[in-house]
């Protein structure tokens, strides 16, 4: 299942170029991950697992200034291999795509801090 919610360029998410800052746009995946696994985790998926970044792949194609907005997408292909997977992100505005990424995350048992194989009833709730 996919998941969208907006982004608005505040002025300190800008550069000395006058644009969004490529950290910003990082910081923007995270929390758009973040946000995704809130809404369609199990609660008890939420008490017991935490996700962490194992890669980022972002291609840039365009920017925002300051007061600008755009929505970001996320969305998940593929099932898990093991304990990683790989997240879709793009953040549109006007129709147009700004910025593309493919994030690779890994799970972790909160209480043991242990990567471990994602379970298949967390899977479900994400693909399509």
């Amino acid at each position: 299942m996919s998941f969208a919610r907006p982004f608005t360029a505040a002025p300190g998410d800008i550069d000395e170029l006058g644009h969004v800052n490529n950290a910003v746009w990082v910081r923007w995946i995270q929390t758009l991950a973040t946000d995704h696994w809130a809404a369609q985790a199990l609660p008890e998926h939420i008490e017991k697992y935490i996700w962490v970044v194992v890669r980022h792949e972002i291609d840039y194609r365009g920017n925002l200034k300051v007061g600008e907005s755009v929505e970001g997408r996320t969305w998940i292909e593929e099932p898990p291999t093991g304990a990683k997977f790989d997240r879709h992100v793009a953040f549109v505005k006007d129709g147009r795509e700004l910025v593309r990424a493919k994030t690779t995350w890994a799970i972790v048992d909160k209480a043991t801090q242990r990567i471990l194989r994602v379970p298949k009833d967390v899977t479900e709730r994400f693909l399509p």
